[in-house]
């Protein structure tokens, strides 16, 4: 059966096509999460605003990280603590706007989860932006005026066009997958079922010319006892 044989080698040509394709990062050096793409730049600049921070991303095609649930905050912790050599706290792409007197995001996405761990109503929150605690994920309001960052979070969204290719590319290689399983698996069937179709044929083949021959052979014994009787 040397079909089922190359089956295996197949499917992993097939899985590593799809595995390469979802990969839509710009690069190796980005970490790929649900939608989105992120970098983590441990590069200490000088600064002036939190506008040279964000610069950092912003040149590079993206903009300064936003989280948007739970599970986003926790994969940002733990990627974090894995490769993060910088200072416990780090700027979030936030600033807070006097006009709405509200906290928003700098890539204008909306508002949807908070992880603060101070949450007075009565302070001053003008020149205000927000920091993650790198050991317990937890948010942190602060000045903005700073001298200096020890590093950038920065994240990009994936384009709707290559993640749908994407997804279109991986479900075709699943359904060929899926299609060259059935069909081995049909060849397979039809295999054993004409194999086991021959040999009933054989048996019974066998079973009738055993008979004939046994037939013959009792017809000539009665044939010859006749005979002898005629001259007794």
């Amino acid at each position: 059966m040397p079909r089922t044989t190359s089956l295996p080698a197949f499917l992993l040509l097939l899985l590593g096509l799809a595995a390469h394709v979802v990969t839509d990062c710009p690069s190796s050096t980005w970490i790929q999460f649900q939608d989105s793409c992120y970098l983590f730049l441990q590069e200490s600049i000088k600064v002036e605003s939190i506008e040279d921070v964000r610069n950092q991303c912003t040149t590079i095609g993206a903009d300064m990280i936003s989280i948007h649930n739970e599970q986003e905050n926790a994969f940002i912790l733990d990627t974090l603590k894995k490769h993060w050599k910088g200072p416990d706290d780090i700027l979030l792409g936030m600033f807070f706007d006097t006009d709405d007197a509200c906290f928003k995001w700098f890539d204008k996405s909306n508002m949807t989860f908070d992880n603060w761990t101070d949450e007075e109503d009565d302070e001053d929150l003008v020149d205000t932006c927000a920091f993650l605690h790198t050991k317990t994920g937890e948010w942190k309001k602060g000045n903005c005026e700073i001298s200096s960052v020890e590093g950038t979070l920065c994240k990009t969204a994936i384009p709707y066009e290559k993640k749908y290719l994407s997804d279109h590319i991986l479900i075709s290689a699943l359904v060929i997958a899926s299609t060259v399983i059935l069909t081995v698996l049909g060849a397979v069937a039809w295999f054993l079922y004409k194999r086991n179709l021959d040999s009933g044929f054989t048996t019974a083949f066998s079973n009738v010319s055993q008979s004939s021959y046994d037939d013959d052979c009792v017809l000539v014994v009665a044939e010859e006892n006749e005979y002898a009787a005629q001259f007794d």
